[in-house]
């Protein structure tokens, strides 16, 4: 007589997308393309054709490279709080 074997349980590691979704058309057809020896990282979109170049570090990923593309998108967008408006005036 002999043991059951136990069943091996592999969990499958979670990759980060090779497209994200685009802050100004909405579409997921953002792709992030890193070129490390010229330093500078290139956000375009194959929808609406937003396209933004970025300087990057040596240890910044896509998803990095693409939150600073969001950040960049959304904070331009914004309108200036009021009270900057009336004092302006």
């Amino acid at each position: 007589m002999g043991r059951r074997r136990r069943k091996v349980i592999r969990i499958p590691k979670k990759r980060l997308p090779k497209f994200f979704s685009c802050p100004i058309c909405g579409k997921e057809a953002v792709r992030v393309e890193i070129f490390r020896d010229e330093e500078k990282a290139i956000v375009s979109c194959g929808n609406c054709g937003a396209r933004e170049e970025f300087p990057i570090k040596h240890a910044l990923g896509e998803i990095d490279v693409y939150c600073m593309f969001t950040d960049k998108i959304y904070g331009g967008i914004r309108p200036p709080p009021a009270s900057e408006v009336k004092a302006s005036e």
